[in-house]
């Protein structure tokens, strides 16, 4: 799979911030939305997708996190500094464990269960792009 999209311009503003601790769902994560032409930008941690932010936040279309995971930020911190920063800019949230309501994420978010079923994940990434292109 290539990083890079031509399809990509698909997004408003940029590429996709895929934020997940475990590798094999990163990955598969990442595939799903290059084979529908998204451009990606994989990171396994808030924490590294919070540094990735401080520098090409101008790239990024849509924050895609899962909420629970190692660091020093979870998803739901990422999702608020994402959202306190950025606020014309579309969040998707995943978990099995938790809801945005019951992690503390204060913005307007996509939320998908996990586990979740392909075309529901794409549905939820098409739902949140459409929903800031109409703010």
């Amino acid at each position: 799979m290539s990083p890079v999209s031509a399809a990509g311009d698909n997004l408003p503003g940029g590429l996709i911030l895929v934020v997940e601790d475990d590798p094999l769902i990163l990955e598969f994560l990442c595939e799903i939305l290059q084979e529908e032409g998204f451009v990606v930008e994989p990171h396994v941690s808030a924490d590294a997708a919070s540094a990735y932010l401080e520098q090409h936040s101008q790239k990024v279309g849509l924050l895609l996190t899962d909420i629970t995971m190692p660091g020093k930020l979870n998803g739901a911190d990422l999702a608020n500094l994402f959202g306190d920063r950025w606020p014309d800019k579309p969040i998707m949230i995943m978990s099995g464990f938790e809801t945005p309501e019951s992690s503390g994420v204060r913005h307007a978010v996509s939320f998908i269960k996990k586990p979740w079923a392909l075309g529901q994940l794409l549905d939820c990434v098409e739902g949140a792009l459409k929903s800031r292109r109409t703010l």
